[in-house]
């Protein structure tokens, strides 16, 4: 990917990203939620959307998708603090289900005028590797024929010259019908995530993880 080192940062980019009103989303979004992570950090997960906890929070990954992903990435040895995360679509889409908000998957046009925040905060990052969470995300980066199945947990050159791998999204496995299958669930997402440690130690971007306490399995 070609990159401008005079491009802007990711804090001008989140602020920018702040007042975004290229689609509808925003009109029923509590706010803008925008990727978080250290500007030097190697290997970027991108997500699909803002779920409920995210929009009242304004940050990625806070609710109990993310409880989970914080264990699998530990689960796999990947150090937190070599991960920048955001989504490809940086505002909340839902529809009222009682009093309660329920995630709705972005179309293709919400993904395409978000599509600037997502290639800003990959120009501004320069991350070694792309780790996409379910179809919504990895679409963003292959295109809309990407199907996360045919290619989960492989290492893959992406058309925007970084390399990049695909797996499932966590809240994928939290939907499981059963503790066995969110069990089974879980431990395949931890595969993937090896993989992609292997591949950002190949490429030269991994550190050691802290020693700590290993999880297991999902969340029951």
């Amino acid at each position: 990917m070609s990159t401008d080192s005079n491009g802007p940062t990711l804090e001008q980019l989140r602020e920018q990203a702040r007042h975004c009103t290229a689609c509808p989303l925003y009109q029923h979004a509590t706010q803008t939620v925008f990727g978080v992570g250290s500007a030097s950090s190697h290997v970027m997960l991108i997500g699909e959307t803002p779920g409920d906890r995210e929009d009242i929070e304004g940050l990625p990954f806070v609710g109990p998708a993310g409880a989970l992903l914080d264990r699998a990435l530990c689960d796999a040895g990947i150090d937190r603090r070599d991960c920048y995360v955001t989504n490809a679509v940086k505002h909340f889409k839902w529809e009222p289900r009682g009093e309660r908000r329920l995630h709705k998957t972005p179309a293709q046009r919400e993904m395409s005028a978000c599509r600037r925040w997502l290639l800003g905060e990959i120009a501004a990052l320069h991350p070694r590797l792309l780790i996409c969470l379910g179809a919504t995300a990895a679409q963003a980066i292959f295109g809309p024929s990407f199907r996360v199945t045919r290619a989960r947990g492989q290492l893959l050159d992406s058309p925007l010259g970084v390399h990049a791998i695909a797996t499932v999204h966590p809240s994928a496995v939290l939907r499981g019908p059963s503790p066995e299958e969110r069990e089974r669930s879980y431990q395949a997402f931890v595969a993937d995530l090896v993989s992609a440690r292997a591949a950002l130690m190949s490429l030269g971007g991994a550190r050691r993880a802290p020693a700590g306490p290993r999880t297991r399995g999902a969340a029951r």
